[in-house]
């Protein structure tokens, strides 16, 4: 059994491999920090964009693409502490370019994370700027999913 600290660090660390994986284009690794049922959300993206995601091959789909469209490196992470040491809350920014552009994409984003007391993903709510992503790739992001 572990303890509440240890299922904390787990989380935590679940959470820095996901901007690891992201950053670095790993997409398959990514999508395998999530629960096989897991859940993405998305409260504040555009219409034409998923409001969720749900289960590692609807991820894969979703994700695949994204070193393709975008160069990203994450930093200034910071840890929110929480009572349930499940319960990831992040604030990170991040800082790249769309490959396709060259524009800037310099983002703020506050995560809201619920793993497993393994650090498996349950429910990844991603709170960001969609026209961030909009001037970046001057595109609409339904391309970003679908291409």
């Amino acid at each position: 059994m572990n303890t509440k600290e240890q299922i904390r660090n787990a989380a935590q660390q679940t959470f820095k491999n996901h901007l690891e994986f992201l950053s670095s284009g790993r997409i398959e690794e990514w999508v395998d920090l999530f629960k096989e049922d897991g859940i993405l959300e998305f409260p504040y993206g555009p219409k034409d964009f998923p409001t969720s995601v749900s289960g590692k091959k609807e991820l894969y789909e979703y994700m695949k693409n994204f070193p393709d469209h975008i160069e990203v490196k994450f930093d200034n992470l910071h840890f929110h502490a929480t009572e349930e040491p499940t319960l990831v809350i992040a604030e990170f920014t991040s800082d790249g370019h769309a490959v396709s552009t060259g524009k800037p994409y310099i983002q703020k984003y506050i995560s809201v994370v619920t793993t497993d007391e393994e650090g498996k993903i349950i429910r990844y709510v991603d709170f960001w700027n969609p026209m961030v992503a909009l001037e970046a790739i001057d595109a609409p992001l339904s391309s970003f999913v679908k291409e």
